[in-house]
């Protein structure tokens, strides 16, 4: 249990304040004098270095325990953070938010987290305490959002990011109550070797479709926490609405993700994300097609909401599910790769399309047509148990 609270409150920090970036993109731009494009290209670049730096970090985390790895992951995250607000260029700030904080990201977060929950808990549990991991990082975006537009209010965007920074760094006393050491104690560990696990994976074909149905969930995820705001500004609403929109998506995903975590351990995980996916899309087609209002924007936050994160554990339960938990952290980074790469395209064309049309049009098209790819690939996805992990089961 103890594992449960500390990995849920770590994941309730470090994803509740990546989810505050988007209240950034105006403030920080403006005084900065910079194009949109610029913090556009730091969200990407997080984003994508999160994702290659991922298989790696639960490499060490499978081996070593997750912990070790969660203390140097936050001190790198708060470090990140602290170069971001005190960035004087824009290579300066690429640097501070897209490398260290995209390090700090692949340390501190699911992955990671969720390594250890399954080392910790019988397989029979796993929908459930991966439902409860993911609501706790909902949690973070629903709590911290108001509280980084409140000191964006009051004392401005530079002491909102320290305070931030302050949070990223409880992760290090946190990280001393989840107990994994990893299959490195064990010199005789049960399972396949890495190799083993890799070739398992890469000869798979649900291993493929379930990574390349992830591409959209981070592409929609990065264009709307990162653009979403700023979209709301330009359409005449203000910076309040953007904030209460997103942190909607946090509270209701509190409850859809603890929702796909039980429902994933009774019915077909990969049908639930292609429903997942597809309301996504819907929810999307009815925000552009109907008028733009504070209330249908915060409508739209809802629904969103209910699957924002709820992808996070299903697609990991697929994953502990066909291969086990061995090589978990490792096995769901690759997959989270995919994730990351969308999150890449969906943070730095959101800025990119911006600046060179003046409108978002082309990357709300994007997301509605990644939305149905989704939907499509996850549908014949065989989940069931593969290689040695079938033969044990």
């Amino acid at each position: 249990m103890v594992v449960l609270v500390c990995g849920s409150v770590i994941l309730t920090f470090t994803l509740g304040i990546r989810h505050t970036f988007g209240l950034f993109l105006q403030p920080m731009s403006m005084d900065h004098g910079w194009g949109r494009e610029v913090f556009g290209l730091g969200a990407a670049l997080m984003n994508l270095l999160w994702g290659l730096s991922q298989p790696f970090t639960g490499m060490l985390a499978d081996r070593f325990g997750a912990g070790r790895v969660l203390v140097i992951g936050a001190i790198i995250y708060a470090a990140g953070i602290v170069c971001m607000a005190t960035a004087a260029t824009p290579l300066m700030f690429v640097l501070g938010v897209g490398v260290l904080v995209g390090l700090g990201m692949s340390t501190t977060t699911f992955s990671v987290v969720f390594g250890a929950f399954g080392r910790n808990f019988p397989a029979e549990k796993h929908s459930m305490v991966l439902g409860v991991g993911s609501a706790a990082g909902s949690v973070g975006q629903f709590a911290l959002l108001p509280l980084a537009l409140g000191i964006i209010t009051w004392q401005g965007w530079f002491s909102a990011l320290l305070v931030l920074a302050v949070l990223a760094a409880l992760v290090v006393p946190l990280s001393f109550g989840i107990y994994d050491r990893g299959y490195g104690s064990q010199p005789h560990a049960p399972g396949t070797s890495l190799s083993e696990a890799l070739r398992e994976a890469f000869a798979q074909r649900g291993f493929w479709l379930l990574t390349l149905g992830y591409f959209t969930c981070g592409f929609q995820i990065v264009f709307i926490g990162t653009h979403f705001p700023a979209f709301l500004l330009d359409r005449g609403l203000t910076a309040a609405d953007g904030t209460i929109a997103l942190a909607l998506i946090g509270l209701f995903n509190i409850l859809g993700s603890w929702g796909a975590g039980w429902l994933g351990s009774r019915f077909p995980r990969t049908y639930l994300l292609s429903g997942i996916y597809a309301s996504r899309g819907l929810a999307i087609i009815a925000l552009l097609s109907f008028p733009l209002t504070s209330w249908s924007v915060y409508a739209f936050g809802a629904v969103l909401g209910f699957g924002w994160l709820a992808t996070v554990p299903l697609t990991t339960g697929v994953v502990a599910g066909m291969f086990g938990v061995k090589h978990l952290a490792m096995l769901s980074g690759l997959v989270f790769l995919s994730h990351q790469v969308g999150g890449f395209f969906g943070g730095w064309l959101g800025g990119y399309l911006f600046d060179a049309t003046g409108s978002y049009n082309v990357v709300w098209m994007i997301a509605i047509g990644l939305s149905v790819t989704a939907t499509l690939v996850n549908l014949p996805i065989d989940e069931r148990p593969v290689g040695r992990h079938a033969a044990a089961a």
